[in-house]
């Protein structure tokens, strides 16, 4: 066998691998790790406002409760499910931001999925930020994002990021927004 075959077989075993192994699953995460960027932080003059704050959502003990416990607060709202790659990807993130500022920001983990998978999954990565449940058909002050969709809110309610895709949330940008509108009035 030629030199050149046996470097073109490895490549395309190599490339299968992404699809076909659990190898692939944990090289694509962190494929998307690598490429994830700071989210946009939007501009003060172009923030758009949440006006109302019913909204009624589960926490991880099943109980109901009112997202306006997070008015007059800094909130971090993502929306993420476990079977998610690009979730799956930013939740590490995720989970040193909630270590950096629990307690200071609220934070809304948004799932819809039953909980059972969700408290697996939660438990196998040793997550321990807060999980709250959608209430499918429950009317939402904000636009519900597919996964990985975040936003950021300021005290008044101000959006001052509406990210889509997958964000690098352990970074300085995210930092040091979230340390000045803490100290926003």
């Amino acid at each position: 066998m030629k030199k050149q075959t046996v470097y073109t077989l490895l490549i395309i075993a190599f490339v299968l691998s992404f699809f076909v192994t659990p190898l692939g699953d944990f090289s694509k995460i962190i494929l998307n790790r690598l490429f994830a960027t700071a989210p946009t932080v939007i501009q003060n003059e172009n923030r758009g406002k949440i006006t109302d704050y019913k909204w009624r959502l589960k926490n991880s003990e099943w109980d109901f409760i009112s997202f306006e416990e997070a008015k007059g607060k800094v909130v971090f709202i993502n929306f993420w499910a476990s079977w998610h790659l690009p979730s799956k990807a930013q939740l590490k993130d995720i989970q040193t931001l909630y270590d950096a500022y629990k307690g200071k920001v609220s934070f809304y983990i948004i799932t819809n999925e039953e909980r059972v998978p969700v408290e697996l999954f939660m438990e196998k990565n040793g997550y321990t930020f807060p999980v709250t449940y959608q209430i499918i058909g429950d009317p939402s002050p904000l636009t519900l994002l597919k996964p990985p969709g975040s936003y950021i809110l300021d005290k008044n309610g101000a959006i001052a990021v509406h990210q889509n895709a997958i964000a690098d949330w352990d970074n300085e940008t995210v930092f040091t927004l979230l340390d000045t509108l803490l100290q926003e009035k």
